[in-house]
């Protein structure tokens, strides 16, 4: 039992259980991929040029070998292999929408695909399909992953703690998000070269304050709006199904306007994905234009249709 008395600690109050209830809890998306591997025993894998630069770490930690594939502009892989025994095929489930891509892949390679849902929390695991998540790209949480997979190692792993991460997530909150950037970035990279952990008790206790069915329905309402308003001028044609929950909406000006720097001028900040895509592609290809020149337009649950509205004109008169 705690101690009873003496100072208040945040008052978190649960709302609901967690979101993936049956899943595994990490630390960290990179600590969920690393359990996969350890598991399957995969002597090789192939992953995306286009995803996080942290999808390498715990391949180079198990010296496991690697090879990068294309994708096209619908975001979907080009030239698949024939996977050998032992061999995985990591597809991301990029910005909540390919949830009709990871549907054909696992008919394709069954339990030797690998699912990154990292950009898509919300997104189903299919049945006996290993599947990631990471709710701080959905939340205001500093780490922690979510797992599906069905091979499980008897090991107990150590709970690993939040508190000492969080200055990000309190700054933004007291003094804005330009004062928190540095600590958010910071809480980056103590992510890097951590053994295996379990999930956080304070990241549990955030992840069950919040109100999920608002966020799903927030999100859906400020895509199908700001869609609405940009697709004409928008080179990406990404269809939009009905069960998806996005997490961006991913801009990309038929003009080249340098919009990405003008918005972040204007207080609109956009991520880029990923710099290090950029490092290992050549400019010429798709995905090194992807990185560089998407805008990813916020659409989340912290907004409405008054930040939806003014981000649109702004967009607007940026592209004329």
């Amino acid at each position: 039992m705690d101690s009873i008395g003496g100072y208040f600690g945040l008052e978190i109050k649960p709302f609901s259980d967690h979101y993936h209830k049956k899943a595994i809890r990490f630390h960290s998306g990179r600590m969920g991929f690393e359990y996969i591997l350890i598991a399957r025993q995969y002597k090789k894998v192939y992953l995306p040029y286009y995803t996080c630069a942290v999808m390498l770490e715990p391949l180079q930690k198990l010296n496991i070998a690697f090879e990068f594939y294309h994708i096209n502009k619908n975001l979907e892989p080009v030239d698949v292999p024939v996977l050998q025994e032992r061999e995985a095929f990591v597809y991301t489930n990029y910005f909540g929408l390919k949830q009709q891509c990871v549907k054909q892949l696992a008919q394709q390679y069954g339990n030797q695909l690998i699912v990154d849902n990292a950009q898509a929390f919300f997104a189903k695991a299919l049945p006996g399909i290993d599947a990631l998540y990471s709710p701080r790209k959905f939340f205001g949480v500093a780490d922690g992953c979510y797992l599906y997979c069905d091979k499980q190692l008897d090991v107990e792993f150590s709970q690993a703690f939040s508190f000492d991460r969080m200055a990000h997530l309190l700054k933004r909150t007291d003094i804005g998000a330009k004062a928190g950037y540095d600590d958010f970035k910071a809480n980056d990279e103590a992510l890097s070269h951590q053994p295996i952990m379990k999930m956080s008790a304070l990241t549990e206790k955030l992840l069950k304050s919040i109100d999920y069915e608002l966020v799903i329905e927030t999100r859906r309402r400020n895509y199908q709006k700001v869609d609405q308003a940009l697709r004409q001028s928008n080179q990406f044609d990404l269809t939009y199904s009905e069960d998806a929950v996005p997490m961006v909406y991913p801009f990309l000006p038929k003009q080249n306007t340098n919009l990405k720097k003008k918005l972040i001028e204007n207080k609109i900040f956009v991520a880029t994905y990923w710099p290090n895509v950029m490092e290992w592609c050549v400019e010429n290809e798709w995905e090194y234009q992807l990185a560089q020149n998407t805008c990813f337009l916020p659409v989340d649950q912290r907004y409405g249709e008054r930040e939806m509205d003014y981000m649109i004109d702004l967009i607007l008169k940026l592209i004329k």
